[in-house]
């Protein structure tokens, strides 16, 4: 027989030493790990669908309000309504604000949208906002996750099939698994030289569709801002594909203050301010990027002007005004004055917050059939040149986003 092993003590040393050398390691990759910054409590009984609402409520008074600094919109998804602060996204419930489920990372918080029925919450580190995490609406349940190279600051959007990350100087579109299907702009370490279009150029706006993506940008030598039309998900999503790109200069004279509002389909709306060539418009164009027609628009825009889509129309906040536009051609409708935001639908109508109370419109025709009462507290904004008050509907539940605040009305 052959004698069986027996440990020496330089054995039991090596093998102390080796335990000792891996208990360090897991306590450092722990200490610099995400889930060490990170608290993930789910709903002990997830949100319920909201209820479709059968008609706009005689009366809204507060029912309660929560800090919200990081949301530009009322975030709903699953059937909460979700705030986004500091480094802390909150499912609450919409009727009464209570806490239904909680992500929190030790890292500033660009931004919050809901999309595809999910949250998507993107956190700040030291390469910029990349760090991207999915939660489940009604249960704050983690999905897809990411890291990407991004700016410091980004501006989040989504149509409905497509998620937007837009800093200063580069881009990056998502489909629902946050699998990245376009790149644009600033690429740090380009596997393929020359794959952008252009180099060096500013961000100013963007929009998207299923199908188009539009780009507004300053890019250097150039005499005005350039409006590019983009397929949002191209065979390689380190080259991007141009449909076409378009100097938005007026009779030769540089414009500032363009902006993307909105694509549909393969039209781009752009807001062209007054020049040398003519008066403010909005010009869309088809998705080669030639200019199809032009629409005046009279009185100021403001800087903080918004568009927000409910079913059939596109609402324009202008600073002072709601203007309707047609989804299939951007043709401009009604208008609704003295309005405080884009406003949302309900019940079939079309609810615009206004001074002191919320008009109900008829969303074909713009005429105006009632106001309902509200009374805000605090500030709000000014005719023109304020934020707006950006709504949206559960059930029915009115929710504005006035400022940093979101404020649920029942």
């Amino acid at each position: 027989m052959v004698a069986p092993e027996r440990r020496t003590r330089v054995d039991v040393v090596v093998a102390c030493a080796i335990a000792v050398l891996l208990l360090v390691a897991a306590g450092l990759v722990w200490l610099r790990s995400d889930a060490r910054g990170t608290v993930s409590v789910t709903a002990e009984h997830p949100a319920s669908p909201a209820e479709t609402a059968l008609s706009v409520p005689a009366t809204l008074s507060e029912a309660w309000r929560a800090p919200s600094q990081e949301t530009a919109v009322p975030l709903v998804a699953g059937g909460a309504a979700v705030t986004a602060d500091g480094g802390t996204v909150l499912g609450r419930d919409p009727a009464t604000g209570t806490e239904l489920w909680r992500y929190q990372r030790d890292m500033p918080l660009c931004g919050a949208i809901g999309a595809w029925h999910t949250v998507v919450a993107v956190y700040r580190d030291r390469l910029g906002c990349g760090q991207v995490t999915q939660l489940d609406g009604s249960s704050g349940t983690r999905q897809a996750q990411r890291n990407s190279d991004a700016d410091n600051s980004v501006t989040l959007s989504e149509d409905g099939t497509y998620l937007t990350s837009r800093g200063s100087e580069r881009l990056e579109v998502w489909r629902s698994d946050l699998v990245r299907t376009l790149e644009f702009g600033r690429v740090d370490a380009p596997v393929n030289p020359g794959a952008q279009a252009r180099s060096g150029c500013t961000l100013l706006s963007s929009a998207s569709s299923s199908s188009r993506l539009a780009v507004l940008e300053r890019c250097p030598g150039e005499s005005a801002d350039r409006v590019s039309i983009l397929n949002p998900s191209p065979k390689d999503n380190s080259k991007p594909e141009e449909y076409g790109s378009t100097l938005l200069d007026d009779a030769g004279q540089d414009v500032t203050g363009a902006a993307v509002l909105a694509v549909s389909g393969d039209r781009t709306a752009v807001f062209v301010p007054a020049g040398v060539g003519g008066g403010a418009r909005i010009a869309v164009y088809d998705g080669s990027g030639s200019l199809v027609t032009q629409f005046p628009v009279s009185g100021d825009v403001s800087p903080t002007a918004r568009v927000v889509r409910s079913g059939s129309i596109f609402s324009w906040w202008t600073g002072s005004r709601v203007i309707s536009l047609r989804a299939t051609d951007f043709t401009p409708g009604w208008t609704v004055e003295g309005a405080l935001g884009p406003g949302t639908t309900m019940a079939g109508q079309f609810l615009v917050p206004v001074d002191g109370a919320v008009a109900v419109v008829d969303p074909t025709t713009g005429t105006e059939t009632g106001r309902v009462p509200v009374d805000r507290t605090g500030p709000a904004p000014t005719a023109l040149g304020g934020q707006p008050i950006t709504s949206a509907a559960l059930g029915s539940i009115l929710l504005e986003q006035r400022g940093d605040e979101l404020v649920g009305l029942r």
